[in-house]
Parts: C-alpha cells; structure tokens; sequence
C-alpha cells in the first residue's frame, strides 16, 4: 500500500513539474520593448514626466485634462506601449501604464484598482487596453462603470454587455490587422453602447499600436508603427475631448 502510495504521489509531483516547466516557458516568450519603447521613457520634458511607480509607469502632462489607464496586449511587453503613452500625454492625458504579471492582463484583471486616488485632481478616468489586455480591460470596465467615462479599444472587443452602462466607447483598429478574429469583433460589436465611435486606421495592423516589431500572424501594415501610433493618440485625445 505504502509502494502503491508513493508512486501516485511521485506521479503528481511529475505532472505538477510538467505543468510547471510548461508554464514558466510559456511566460517567458513575449514580444519585447524595441529601442524606440525604451526611448520615450527615458526623457523628460516640460510638457511631460515619466514616473515608475512600482508596477505603474505614469506619463504625467503639465496640466492633464483627463486620465487614462492602459492595459497591455498579451505577452506583449508592457513598456512597448510608452510611445503610445507619451504621445497621449503630450495631448493633455495623464497615463497609467501597468505592467501585468507575466504580461499577461488576464493574470490581473483588477490591476487599475487604485489607481485614480493617485491623482485625485484628475476627474475624468477612461481605461483602455490593446488586444487581450482591451478585453480584460472592458471586463473592469463593466464591473466598475461608474469609475469611468469611456473605455477605449485597440483591436480588440468586449465580451461583457455594456449596453446599460454610461460608458462612451471608442474602438481602434488597423485596417491590415491579421491577429484580431475579425468574426469575433463583429459577433460582439452588440455588447458595446449604439454611439460607440469606431476609427479604422487605413494601413494600420495589430501589432503598432505598441512598439515591439511585427507579430506572428498579422497583417503587412502601409504605414509607419510612429504614424499609427500619432493617428491613434489623436484619435484618442478627440475622444476624450468630446
């Protein structure tokens, strides 16, 4: 009995190794900053600060009209979204970008929790997410309505219903973009308020919205990863705007 016992238990623990290893690899493959990433975070300006607050890198504009929380794409390094961010606050729009464990939103799904009381002069809130990390952050987005104004998508879609909610919603995405299941998109478009604005940016793909070179799957982008990243931020500050 002892003999049979032993070896289940030599079993499980091989299994759990299995899992383990599979896991650890897993996490370990993703899509890295590139130079340009690095870049936008390592100056200063007048007009805006860089801040890194634990998991949080802030991109602080000299008088910010609103903020903004961001979740990153899945397995996508989180700093490959700083040009992004710096270009959304050099429009006036306080950033919170949050690294995820294991780049991965769905690992910390609550991770804007908070993150408003840091800057309690700032009134106005949207969050928004690329890819995986806009879905799971219309999941908080839905489950914390009243904290938001907006929420706002980059290639990606909400599969909670948030036609009761007040949310404004802006939705972003590049007309070559291969990795968004497009079927999905479509199937899911009825989960968002009637008024949702939708900007397909011509040429655009998956992966430019952050900086960390081409992605397996997408499409062949037309336009340059810095001009999709200035049309998005402009789309994005007439969102907010509005």
């Amino acid at each position: 009995m002892k003999k049979r016992t032993k070896i289940i238990l030599s079993l499980c623990l091989a299994v759990l190794l299995v899992i383990g290893i599979g896991g650890y690899a897993y996490v370990s493959d993703y899509y890295h900053a590139d130079e340009i990433a690095l870049e936008a975070m390592a100056y200063q300006t007048d007009s805006v600060q860089v801040e890194q607050d634990g998991d949080v890198i802030w991109f602080v504009p000299e008088d910010p009209t609103a903020g903004l929380i961001f979740y990153p794409g899945g397995k996508v390094e989180h700093t490959a979204y700083a040009p992004l961010m710096r270009a959304c606050a050099e429009q006036g729009i306080l950033c919170a970008l949050v690294r995820m464990p294991g780049n991965l939103a769905v690992l910390d799904t609550n991770a804007a929790d908070g993150l408003q009381e840091e800057y309690p002069e700032v009134t106005t809130w949207y969050i928004a997410g690329h890819s995986l990390g806009g879905a799971m952050a219309a999941n908080y987005a839905a489950a914390h309505s009243e904290n938001f104004a907006g929420l706002i998508l980059l290639a990606a879609y909400s599969t909670k219903d948030l036609t009761q909610t007040t949310l404004r919603v802006l939705s972003v995405y590049g007309s070559e973009d291969g990795v968004m299941n497009r079927e999905s998109y479509e199937k899911n478009r009825a989960n968002l308020p009637a008024d949702t604005t939708e900007v397909v940016l011509d040429g655009g793909c998956h992966a430019q919205f952050g900086s960390y070179g081409p992605q397996d799957g997408d499409g062949v982008p037309t336009i340059s990863g810095e001009e999709q990243i200035r049309q998005t931020a402009e789309a994005i500050a007439v969102f907010v705007s509005q």
